[in-house]
């Protein structure tokens, strides 16, 4: 059985084009969904795949219906996969039922897999230079040494309320005690 599954991402958008697609393509079954492709819950496609049994094929109109991004198209396809359910996207051509198709599935996904590897290595690069230069990676701390040695003398004063001391740092009372206790003692310095 053929399963179609067509996506716009508005409320406002015609999905006439896919369902249209997809019906002359023998889909027996189509599920229609309007949400945005960069949501990854999108309940509709869930019960597509779910409807889909072994032998059967889940048909789109294009990859980009399907998948958020290439990662998540060849995850999404590899759980169909364990399933025994086909893929197929019409406007690619691609079909994992047949030889050809797999192949093109595998290339992307180690298209996508190298990528990644490039990217981690550019990080890890970018890093090591900054931490060359003297730079530290990270959030700045939410307080300076400065600020901590302040709040720590605000409340060693018993007048001082709390509330107060969090206003004038404009931080909250979790990050405040990170760095000093309620008695006013520095319990650590920030690195920066």
């Amino acid at each position: 059985m053929l399963v179609g599954y067509a996506r716009v991402s508005t409320a406002d958008q015609d999905p006439a084009l896919q369902l249209d697609a997809l019906h002359a393509a023998g889909c027996e079954r189509v599920f229609e969904e309007r949400a945005s492709g960069a949501r990854s819950d999108r309940p509709v496609l869930a019960e597509a795949m779910d409807f889909a049994r072994e032998g059967d094929t889940l048909v789109v109109w294009r990859l980009d219906r399907f998948g958020r991004s290439l990662k998540d198209l060849i995850v999404k396809v590899g759980q169909l996969e364990q399933a025994g359910v086909g893929f197929r996207s019409l406007t690619e051509a691609i079909d994992t039922t047949t030889a050809g198709g797999r192949l093109v599935l595998h290339v992307f996904g180690a298209l996508a897999e190298f990528e990644r590897e490039l990217i981690r290595e550019r990080t890890v690069a970018g890093l090591e230079a900054a931490r060359a230069r003297g730079r530290k990676g990270g959030r700045p701390p939410a307080m300076n040494r400065r600020q901590v040695r302040q709040a720590a003398a605000l409340l060693k004063d018993p007048q001082t309320v709390v509330a107060d001391v969090l206003a004038t740092f404009a931080v909250s009372k979790s990050t405040l005690y990170r760095y000093v206790s309620p008695t006013g003692e520095v319990r650590k310095l920030p690195e920066r």
